[in-house]
């Protein structure tokens, strides 16, 4: 584009010089047509030299691979799971058994002392994880701590001096500049441990994904790309042209299974917040002032996703109420952040620090004003395992409870009585539906007690509900 910009401006000066009475003279393009032969001769011959075709090959695309391909590395888990007893198991006692399951992912390096970044999702639940450098070289890997909520992990080799991938910033992103997904798709189908390249542009920043898949997820201030991102890619790098990381490839929309164009990454700088804190507590300190928005429905008009997050409910005693916060406040900008739609606060969430001060700026009736809010830790439960339990009994959702109380989602576990101390920690009602715990979407009663069971002790929780077909969430831990 700025070649063609030079050779506009002259052909401009001229056409403007001619209205004005200069002496009208043949341009270029005026001058009779020389012969091919002729015009083929002026133009310079290619230089047909290995240094200049090896010259031509080099991009900037390929000096970022060059720059971040040694630190992705290959993510091997191994993971117990019950199964059906065999005729053999049940002839000596045993009535279930235990299978051993395999998964793949990516991941990148980011201290030489074996400190790597991936997806929650390819660790969870394992037994047993295994990291292959790109030349092959295994370590046993340990998960220093897992945050599902960001879909994000750290774990750790022994080993020094390993390739470090360059940390970049996801902010100033453009809309349209290239950026390259590398991993390790569909694992060692390919024959070998060498991570795969896949190049796209930047489709989107700050997406927040609101659509209704297997789980009521909502993930917010997403990156978006083309690159193709397939199974086994979670968790490894996006990188700009610059050759820096801007984003850990998370997941991808689509009705096949494989790469359709939209792909989404977690920002890098939310990435190394997370990191920050696994390494430091080995669990995320979850910002919390105390404040539940209006959630914005699926089937909302696009007029909705600009009118701020409303609050309907402030916590007693949370940082929100000490720093004189009403219910009906809409809050429209959080630091440097606009927040044009419940999303949006969600993301603003994510990035907020325990023990910082956050400078909101609200509306309340037809005024704008600054509100100072104190950014705390979640609220303990404060209460065993058992003990919320017994103060939350549920019943499975069926068919007929479905259709009566004409809930949404197609499975999950119905509040049906909650204790008073449960309701104002939690803000849970009695006929609330519980679809997902953290990443695991519920599909009975039972499942969902044992869902919280695993999670009891494990650090922040974030709990998925439905009322009257909304999808709202909430915070807390079981200690």
């Amino acid at each position: 584009m700025p070649r063609t910009a030079r050779r506009l401006g002259p052909a401009l000066f001229l056409a403007l010089a001619a209205c004005e009475g200069a002496n009208p003279s043949l341009t270029d393009a005026q001058q009779p047509a020389r012969p091919a032969a002729q015009a083929a001769a002026q133009l310079p011959a290619p230089d047909p030299s290995p240094e200049a075709i090896a010259g031509s090959r080099r991009t900037a695309i390929t000096e970022a691979v060059a720059r971040v391909s040694p630190a992705v590395v290959t993510v091997q888990t191994e993971r117990l799971e019950r199964a059906a007893a065999s005729p053999f198991d049940l002839f000596f006692g045993n009535r279930s058994g235990q299978q051993v399951s395999s998964g793949i992912g990516s991941g990148f390096i980011v201290r030489s002392d074996g400190v790597i970044v991936t997806n929650a999702h390819v660790v969870s639940g394992a037994s047993k994880v295994q990291v292959a450098l790109r030349d092959g070289t295994t370590y046993p890997a340990t998960v220093v701590g897992e945050d599902e909520l960001n879909d994000l992990a750290v774990l750790k080799v022994d080993a020094k001096d390993l390739p470090t991938a360059p940390l970049g910033t996801s902010r100033g992103l453009l809309v349209g500049e290239w950026v390259i997904a590398i991993g390790n798709p569909y694992g060692f189908l390919l024959g070998n441990s060498e991570p795969s390249v896949t190049a796209g542009v930047v489709s989107g920043v700050g997406r927040n994904l609101t659509g209704r898949g297997d789980g009521p997820g909502v993930y917010v201030d997403m990156i978006q790309t083309d690159a193709s991102i397939n199974p086994g890619n979670s968790g490894g790098p996006l990188i700009a042209a610059t050759g820096e990381v801007v984003g850990v490839n998370s997941s991808i929309y689509t009705p096949s299974g494989g790469s359709i164009g939209l792909g989404f990454a977690i920002p890098i700088d939310r990435a190394r917040r997370v990191a920050e804190d696994l390494l430091a507590h080995g669990s995320v300190r979850r910002p919390w002032i105390g404040v539940k928005v209006q959630q914005t429905g699926a089937t909302a008009g696009r007029g909705s996703l600009n009118t701020g997050a409303a609050i309907e409910r402030i916590v007693p005693g949370s940082p929100a109420e000490e720093a004189g916060l009403r219910v009906g406040d809409v809050i429209v900008r959080s630091r440097d952040r606009q927040i044009r739609n419940p999303y949006d606060w969600e993301a603003e969430l994510l990035e907020l620090r325990v023990g910082e001060t956050a400078q909101l700026q609200v509306r309340r009736g037809s005024r704008e004003q600054q509100v100072a809010v104190r950014v705390k830790d979640l609220p303990e439960v404060g209460a065993e395992k058992v003990a919320v339990l017994k103060e939350l009994e549920l019943i499975s959702l069926t068919p007929a409870i479905r259709e009566e109380r004409g809930v949404r989602s197609a499975q999950g576990a119905v509040v049906y009585k909650v204790t008073e101390r449960v309701q104002q920690a939690l803000g849970l009602q009695p006929g609330d539906v519980i679809i997902q715990v953290n990443r695991t979407p519920v599909t009975d009663a039972q499942q969902a007690a044992r869902t919280l069971e695993y999670y009891s002790g494990r650090g922040p929780i974030r709990m998925f509900f439905e009322r009257a077909g909304t999808v709202y969430s909430t915070d807390f831990r079981i200690s």
